[in-house]
């Protein structure tokens, strides 16, 4: 990961244009192509960013962040007026991708019974690789459609996040679906708002070691 500290003007062009004034940021270049820009202020999200891949180009003074977008191009470019820390560290392998014990159990459950997502699923292959990492699994349908099937513990918000720039990523026709032991409810109205169905699996039923609940309709 690189890290620059500079005093620098950020201007976006691409589907809108935007500018940032100057002012001392901070870039972070991340190993997996994305680019974020902060300052000290604004909490945790960025003023601005985009989402790998990424081409980098560094000139006298300037660096440029390129980034297609369909059938036009997304680009940031950083006027520095002058760099107050520049270093690039080396962070390891990511732990992030690594699940709990629940998820690696709901994974393992699904992959082997993925008609438990509700509906006639084959499974294709798990840890289906992308740019930015796996999906956990990959599936066709019965009419030969992709989906990818991302397993949490409890769908937030990232992980719909998470499952859509994958969705991004492959190539073709994909639909998305989210399975979890619970999905939060402003997490299933994205997911809905993006075409990603969600289901909610209970590790114990996949497992066999419970039935699950009964649900009594009255006339």
């Amino acid at each position: 990961m690189r890290l620059v500290v500079a005093r620098c003007e950020v201007l976006y062009t691409g589907r809108l244009t935007a500018r940032l004034p100057e002012a001392v940021r901070l870039l972070v270049f991340k190993a997996d192509g994305s680019f974020l820009v902060h300052d000290d202020a604004g909490g945790f999200r960025p003023l601005n960013w985009m989402t790998p891949p990424t081409v980098l180009e560094e000139g006298e003074g300037t660096l440029v962040v390129r980034k297609r977008a369909g059938k036009s191009e997304d680009r940031l470019e950083i006027r520095l007026a002058e760099v107050l820390s520049d270093v690039t560290h080396d962070m390891g392998e990511s732990a992030a991708l690594q699940k709990d014990g629940v998820e690696r159990d709901l994974q393992a459950e699904l992959a082997a019974q993925p008609q438990a997502l509700g509906e006639d699923l084959s499974l294709v292959r798990r840890e289906w690789p992308t740019d930015i990492g796996p999906v956990d699994l990959m599936c066709r349908d019965d009419t030969g459609g992709w989906v990818a099937v991302e397993v949490k513990r409890v769908a937030t918000i990232d992980a719909v996040e998470q499952l859509s720039r994958y969705l991004e990523r492959i190539d073709g026709e994909c639909r998305g679906v989210l399975a979890a032991q619970a999905v939060k409810p402003q997490a299933r109205t994205l997911a809905e708002a993006r075409g990603i169905r969600c289901v909610e699996v209970d590790l114990e039923v996949l497992r066999g070691e419970r039935e699950p609940d009964l649900t009594l309709f009255v006339g």
